[in-house]
């Protein structure tokens, strides 16, 4: 990285802007109700998630300190910079903010419970191979509430993970950008990273980012008039560690971002700052929109998996990752032979609710792709689509940590998601094509 001083120092840029501390000081408590006591100069604000991990990942292989034994007995600084190791499938964007610095990239194929993280023995391979090929593996990027596939990682999974990138040395770069969507918190247990090497004495290990997407839909749902509508993309927000190593990671990252005059706009600020204190309407309509897409999911799913797909269940976000790989010889007949041929041809026949496997690092060859609940909420009228979300959760009580209390009781009181006004129809509509293509009979 050039470096070219003109006289303005890093107080210029995002760490002292005001906006962005109003909003580091709500990010605060935003963590801190989740386990992880954070202060707000641990913690940096940008627009986006991704541009947010390209200064991460800039500040990281210039030479910020290394964690593990590339870092030596001493914890000597490791200048060059590292190759980046992802799971496949995972967000395009993960590679792309890599490659961008021209950083090698590599991927590792997710376990079978679960998309987000690798499977940690895969993990280790890669990481001997990495190393053998002459590179230095640096920093492992992973999703404990993954967007592609609609997932979470059983804790004790993740721990494996975890240690197994501690074990080489790996930064953990954790995205946690979805894990407020989750269907059922008493359920699906997310856990950090960071919660976890923090309480192991190994927080030096972990940055967490974390888009306020789902935050920003809940607040702005209902805000009609001109004035109060979303004000720009959902920022990001990341969490340092509150170490030496970490410390000196979030000042790199503070200045690549004033370099790159990466500070928010007044409006989004405060909307984010907002968004980051969760006032209990916010966290009534997210908690609505959780139970609503978790019925769409499931009808979803349903129709997937008796069409003969391999799916795994979602568990958060509005997205399913099908395998059409046993229906290969009757897709051939369609003429589909990869990845972009089946989302060509659902979107084709479904609209633009399908994505191919190959935009999230699989191979192109596998018949893979992901879909999602939007292809189910675009036949809602929209007039009808904030009432659905209120019926399905709305004005419940929460406990103190933003979770609805008495789940049991309301959900065996809820409303089959086919029988919301346009959903059965496109479910129909989604059966028919796969059938269509399918035949049913996997070969």
């Amino acid at each position: 990285m050039r470096r070219t001083d003109q006289g303005e120092g890093v107080g210029a840029g995002p760490l002292a802007a005001p906006s962005a501390l109003a909003v580091r000081e709500a990010a605060g408590g935003y963590w801190h109700r989740r386990g992880l006591p954070t202060d707000p100069a641990q913690i940096a604000v940008a627009p986006g998630t991704p541009l947010l991990l390209l200064a991460v990942l800039a500040a990281a292989g210039s030479g910020a300190p290394a964690a593990g034994p590339a870092a030596g007995e001493e914890g000597e600084d490791v200048r060059a910079p590292g190759s980046v190791l992802l799971p496949h499938p995972c967000a395009s964007w993960y590679g792309e903010q890599a490659r961008l610095l021209g950083r090698a990239v590599h991927t590792v194929p997710v376990p079978v419970e679960c998309g987000g993280i690798p499977d940690p023995f895969a993990l280790l391979e890669a990481v001997r191979r990495t190393r053998e090929a002459g590179e230095v593996p640096q920093v492992l990027v992973l999703s404990v509430a993954d967007e592609v596939t609609g997932t979470a990682p059983p804790p004790e999974l993740l721990h494996e993970v975890c240690e197994a990138a501690v074990a080489e040395g790996l930064l953990i770069v954790s995205d946690e950008t979805w894990r407020d969507t989750s269907y059922d918190p008493h359920d699906t247990v997310i856990v950090s990273p960071a919660e976890m090497l923090t309480e192991a004495g190994r927080a030096d290990h972990v940055v967490v980012l974390a888009g306020l997407d789902a935050a920003f839909e809940a607040l702005f749902e209902g805000r009609r008039e001109a004035a109060l509508r979303q004000p720009g993309p959902p920022p990001g927000i990341a969490r340092f560690p509150a170490t030496g190593r970490g410390q000196l990671l979030g000042e790199r990252v503070h200045e690549v971002l004033a370099a790159l005059r990466a500070d928010l706009p007044s409006p989004v600020a405060a909307a984010a700052a907002e968004a980051l204190g969760e006032p209990a309407e916010l966290v009534s309509r997210r908690y609505a929109a959780a139970r609503l897409h978790a019925g769409l999911a499931g009808a979803l799913h349903r129709a997937v998996t008796d069409a003969g797909a391999v799916c795994r269940p979602a568990h958060l976000g509005r997205h399913l990752y099908a395998d059409f790989d046993p229906f290969r010889p009757r897709l051939a007949s369609h003429g589909i032979t990869d990845a972009p041929g089946l989302e060509a041809e659902l979107v084709r026949r479904l609209g633009p609710y399908a994505v191919g496997g190959h935009r999230f690092g699989d191979d192109p060859h596998e018949l893979r792709v992901r879909l999602t609940t939007d292809l189910l909420t675009a036949a809602l009228p929209r007039a009808a689509f904030p009432a659905a979300e209120r019926a399905r959760g709305a004005g419940h009580p929460v406990d103190a940590a933003g979770h609805p209390v008495a789940e049991g009781a309301r959900a065996a009181a809820e409303p089959d998601p086919g029988e919301l006004p346009g959903v059965a129809e496109a479910l129909a509509q989604v059966q028919s094509v796969l059938v269509d293509l399918t035949d049913g009979s996997p070969q």
